[in-house]
């Protein structure tokens, strides 16, 4: 797109905010400029849309965000970009020129809020870094979602989800013992740091009304990677020992994985001495709450195997959906292994209106994942605005944004 397809008349006095939003919520009234592409800073603004944010895609010409050429693809458009890009609107600039800067200043200066997840040092090089905007924009928070954040040697290296699921030490404790390196089921390095992006955001919303200042949220996928490892890091510590692989096996707490019955697996987690008198109940095995290798949890832990073993020539007699029901009835945490159609359709899932509809009038209705966030006085719709198309939102806001 060259220079020549924009507006020349465009006034500098631009009203001091954009008031439409995709639906109502706690951040009704907020404006998003998101920069960013693939999946961390587009799950950030998803979740900030979802609370009622307004969000503008700010996409590079032609291609726009790369995920728009991911799959799968339903009547040419990428159901991948669908899913994390939902009620956004799409306004291509091309910021490397002079004529797209001046707009991209006007849209800074409605904005409450810019997101960008480009490698560090490249919103300095188009003329729009913190230490720049915070002087023309005092108000406008600014965060970024990088691979490593925006200090330390590696600051300048590129990174995707699995780059950091390898350096962060997750994979490391994912998997079988034994087995070779696995990818956690989804992309956690990119989701995570979204989600912290998220929470640090709204803490500089938070921290700009008690104060009036705006600040920067400088997010780290490898820092998220280590903070998501909790106890692991911990127990580190604490032996020296870097911890492994240990399956579906909790690593402090027993019983607590996944057990073989009849016809798979079940999920028992007996986090407590009191749930596990329980368990025993209910697996008829009332002598293991006085076993002298069953008394405490970290006795059950130094016995794990053998405790698995012993439960599951129980459990083999009969089948997972029994199981369930019969340690439900004890009061005891147990759930059967659900593939994601199962878990979509649970009816739990449904009653919490975490699957919903996108109309999209190109790929026609399609279900992606709800909000998890249920706040008290806001509506939770059954149904989403579509992902825009590229540029698809040029006339409206450029139109919004003169004089």
């Amino acid at each position: 797109m060259t220079e020549k397809n924009y507006p020349k008349d465009i006034e500098m006095n631009a009203p001091k905010s954009i008031s439409k939003t995709t639906h109502k919520g706690p951040l009704s009234g907020i404006t998003v400029i998101d920069l960013s592409r693939i999946l961390a800073g587009p799950y950030c603004t998803l979740m900030l849309a979802e609370l009622g944010a307004r969000v503008i895609k700010v996409e590079a010409p032609e291609t726009g965000d790369d995920a728009r050429q991911y799959g799968p693809f339903v009547n040419g458009k990428s159901a991948y970009f669908q899913s994390v890009n939902r009620g956004k609107e799409s306004l291509v600039l091309n910021l490397k020129t002079e004529t797209d800067k001046v707009v991209f200043k006007k849209l800074l200066a409605k904005a409450d809020i810019i997101v960008e997840n480009f490698r560090p040092g490249t919103m300095e090089k188009l003329g729009f870094g913190w230490d720049t905007l915070k002087q023309e924009y005092p108000k406008l928070i600014y965060a970024s979602a990088s691979g490593f954040g925006h200090s330390g040697p590696d600051m300048y290296r590129p990174a995707y989800d699995m780059v950091v699921q390898g350096m962060g030490g997750i994979m490391s404790v994912t998997g079988h013992p034994g087995s070779p390196p696995t990818r956690i089921g989804m992309s956690i390095g990119d989701i995570g740091s979204g989600l912290y992006a998220t929470i640090g955001i709204q803490a500089a919303l938070y921290h700009r009304q008690l104060t009036g200042e705006a600040t920067k949220v400088d997010i780290g996928m490898l820092d998220c990677q280590l903070a998501l490892l909790e106890n692991a890091v911990m127990r580190y510590h604490v032996s020296g020992i870097a911890p492994g692989p240990l399956g579906a096996r909790h690593p402090s707490i027993t019983p607590f994985e996944a057990y073989q019955t009849k016809d798979g697996y079940i999920i028992i987690s007996a986090g407590n001495d009191a749930l596990f008198g329980k368990l025993c109940d209910s697996l008829g095995k009332t002598e293991w709450v006085t076993d002298v290798r069953y008394t405490t949890n970290d006795l059950r832990n130094q016995n794990v195997e053998a405790l698995k073993t012993e439960m599951e020539a129980v459990l083999g007699t009969n089948t997972t959906s029994h199981w369930v029901d019969r340690l439900g009835d004890f009061g005891i945490p147990a759930s059967p292994i659900n593939d994601v159609g199962q878990a979509s359709s649970h009816p739990q899932t449904i009653a919490r209106n975490m699957i919903v509809s996108i109309d999209d009038p190109i790929t026609g209705p399609m279900k992606v994942s709800g909000n998890p966030i249920k706040i008290s006085g806001f509506e939770d719709p059954t149904t989403r605005s579509p992902a825009p198309n590229l540029d698809e939102h040029r006339d409206q806001i450029l139109d919004e944004i003169k004089a």
